[in-house]
């Protein structure tokens, strides 16, 4: 797989196209037709440089599972896969 590396605050997320429901059936992507708002991080920018040019750090990770804007995110296609690159002002928390 190609390697992306985000700059900035930029965070690399692979959506999450099945839910599973309370009785633990999958629900296809298929059967929703709403963009997925949720999905794994599988790069992290090094994080903003603030007015005296120290970086941010940066609050989610590699592996972390984000709820995100579903209008904000730039799609791409990255060795067949649909990933989305957006910033990380963009998302709004992360699951545990």
């Amino acid at each position: 797989m190609a390697k992306i590396v985000p700059l900035s605050d930029n965070v690399v997320v692979e959506p999450v196209t099945e839910e599973v429901s309370s009785s633990g059936i999958i629900i296809p992507d298929t059967a929703s037709k709403e963009k997925p708002m949720k999905g794994k991080v599988i790069a992290v920018g090094p994080g903003k440089l603030d007015e005296n040019g120290e970086r941010l750090p940066m609050e989610v990770k590699d592996g972390d599972t984000v709820l995100f804007s579903k209008y904000g995110p730039t799609e791409v296609k990255l060795d067949g896969k649909d990933v989305l690159i957006l910033s990380v002002s963009e998302i709004y928390g992360k699951f545990e």
